[in-house]
């Protein structure tokens, strides 16, 4: 299969409209992250995500929607619900609700509920609008890889997949929406991102924590299976001290470290990929798949990160780091 990459054109946008409207798959920018579409209604045209990406069965998948009183037809309100859309829609959060019917259960791998999002990515909101369906969509990686967060990206994963790939250029935020279980009083965080705890809690008066078991089925993507991981060993570390240790005993592996422009200053290490000033967490959430991919490309063994505060955005980022090295 050929596979185009295109500008955001009226034309391509025609192309996307046909693709999908014949059951196939079309890649997409966000702000979050690229994602990888299909007709949310169309089971058989979802069950081609699965096996573009190489994705478990019971991993559900998110459905996009281009305005908020399309939520209805997909699923069922709550007040909580209501009070996030006014609040941050559209927008880096997906809302997992009771399903409607018309969604099929390969979309929710099962579960009778489903997350729904009205993307913030005008360009995102143009495509959705410009097919006239709801789309499923999980990022445009092989499953398991870092998230795509340029169309090049997309294509290292999906060349030969997928017929066509959208390019929006960068996305905005660099992390995946946050995923808030909304049926119940009180928001239930199954997925950190760009929408906090800290302001899920301010807004709402409340917030459940409630883990999830490794043998539950997933309620979310990114709850369960490996994520985000490079081939390489992905090493955290928050001093210069452990950073030191790290590339003292890794020498031989050379490299790469992905840390502050402080940090890597005060390791003296040259082969580093920076995403910003220490603390600019903006600045890291959008550059730490494109490090993670940085190092595949140069077939790097060892990856060395610096970790941030788990607090705010550093939660999400957190999350992802932790998941690419595998201890969480």
């Amino acid at each position: 299969m050929e596979t185009k990459v295109l500008p955001i054109t009226t034309e391509s946008l025609a192309e996307a409209r046909a693709i999908i409207r014949d059951g196939g798959l079309v890649a997409f920018p966000t702000e979050t992250v690229y994602g990888l579409g299909a007709d949310a209604r169309n089971a058989a045209a979802v069950a081609g995500i699965f096996a573009a990406k190489g994705r478990p069965a019971d991993n559900p998948l998110i459905v996009h929607i281009c305005d908020k009183a399309q939520v209805e037809e997909y699923a069922y309100l709550t007040p909580l619900a209501e009070k996030l859309i006014e609040a941050y829609w559209p927008g880096p959060i997906t809302l997992v609700l009771k399903k409607r019917d018309c969604i099929p259960d390969i979309v929710s791998a099962g579960l009778d509920s489903v997350g729904l999002r009205l993307p913030g990515s005008a360009a995102a909101r143009e495509f959705l609008a410009a097919v006239g369906c709801p789309i499923a969509a999980p990022s445009a990686n092989t499953s398991g890889r870092p998230s795509p967060t340029a169309a090049a990206h997309v294509a290292e994963d999906m060349a030969g997949k997928v017929p066509l790939i959208l390019d929006g250029g960068a996305v905005e935020i660099g992390l995946e929406s946050t995923v808030v279980d909304a049926r119940g009083e009180y928001p239930l965080v199954l997925r950190p991102g760009g929408i906090t705890a800290e302001m899920l809690r301010e807004l709402c008066g409340g917030l459940l924590t409630k883990p999830q078991l490794p043998t539950q089925k997933p309620l979310a993507p990114g709850m369960k299976y490996t994520h985000y991981a490079p081939k390489g060993e992905v090493l955290l570390f928050a001093t210069a001290a452990e950073g030191a240790a790290l590339l003292s005993a890794h020498a031989e592996a050379q490299p790469l470290l992905i840390a502050s422009a402080e940090m890597a200053a005060e390791l003296g290490y040259a082969d580093s990929f920076i995403p910003g000033k220490r603390g600019d967490l903006d600045a890291y959430a959008r550059s730490i798949f494109a490090a993670l991919r940085l190092a595949d490309s140069q077939s790097r063994s060892v990856i060395l990160v610096e970790t941030v505060p788990e607090e705010g955005l550093g939660a999400a980022i957190m999350n992802r780091l932790k998941k690419s090295a595998g201890v969480l």
